[in-house]
């Protein structure tokens, strides 16, 4: 039987993963209480991980906006922090972390980006990503660990955070339906996103935990298909039932302002792994509403 310690299992994909992992074997999930991946220290974290002995340690801790110290920390730092902790006390491990799409940077309109593709990200966010992949590379090759990072695109579904734009436009709908307003604004919503289903983020994960080798890979977690946030933002507002106006006003996100296209190619996942997407976007969009 499989032992899973899973960080994050309380967040919007950490929360997906941990119920698809139910099945795989027996699971544990420290709380921050426990253990804070990104403000604890190695010691408490070695300690940790030799008490619960898991074959495989997941990591769905990140953060998405902060400064550049902030973003460091929780997606550059923790990745180093695992690495250490997991070579020192459950050495023969298989150690799992969640990266981003944000990575590559810009990519030539209508092309699908491999995991073999240049890495020139142009903010903070995804440099302190690919830091923490780059990290986790190194060390499987050295054989310190078994390491694998998934890069995830535009994730999605129920219980959509706001840091996301389907989060943001789930809200202001909600606020408009409230209220009566007969519009809402939201930042520029022209640039072409690939957006994944968290459902079948968390099965590529189960996948992963349960491959029999994969050390040092990285995947790419997408959909295969962009779309513009404005045909999501619209399939939302249709769903939700709302006719008004939607304006765009200002500038996107910093962590992805300058890409106005991404998708992700997903052939190494599909062949080496079996995987390939289930959910449609309406479907992920009718879980975002449903959510409430």
């Amino acid at each position: 039987m499989t032992r899973v310690l899973l960080f994050g299992s309380s967040g919007f994909i950490g929360s997906r993963v941990r119920s698809v992992l139910a099945g795989v074997g027996e699971m544990v999930c420290p709380g921050r209480d426990q253990h804070d991946l990104i403000g604890g220290d190695v010691a408490g974290l070695t300690a940790l991980i030799r008490e619960a002995a898991p074959d495989v340690v997941v990591s769905c801790v990140g953060a998405l906006v902060g400064t550049d110290e902030e973003l460091v920390r929780a997606n550059t730092l923790v990745a180093a922090k695992l690495i250490e902790a997991v070579s020192a006390a459950a050495p023969a491990a298989r150690l799992v972390r969640l990266g981003s799409a944000g990575e590559y940077g810009v990519v030539p309109h209508g092309r699908s980006v491999a995991e073999d593709h240049r890495t020139e990200p142009v903010g903070a966010y995804g440099v302190s990503h690919l830091a923490g992949t780059r990290l986790f590379t190194l060390a499987a090759e050295a054989g310190r660990v078994d390491a694998v990072t998934v890069r995830v695109f535009n994730p999605i579904g129920a219980g959509q955070p706001a840091e996301n734009v389907l989060g943001r436009a789930a809200r202001r709908l909600r606020e408009a339906l409230e209220t009566g307003a007969p519009e809402i604004t939201l930042g520029p919503l022209g640039a072409y996103r690939d957006f994944v289903d968290v459902r079948d983020i968390a099965e590529l994960l189960r996948l992963i935990v349960l491959a029999p080798s994969v050390p040092g890979r990285v995947y790419n977690a997408g959909s295969g298909r962009a779309v513009t946030v404005r045909e999501a933002v619209g399939a939302l507002a249709a769903q939700a039932g709302w006719t008004g106006t939607i304006r765009e006003i200002g500038a996107g996100p910093v962590r992805s302002a300058a890409v106005d296209w991404i998708q992700a190619d997903i052939r190494r996942a599909t062949v080496e792994l079996g995987w390939a997407p289930e959910y449609e976007l309406s479907s992920s969009i009718k879980n975002i509403w449903a959510a409430g």
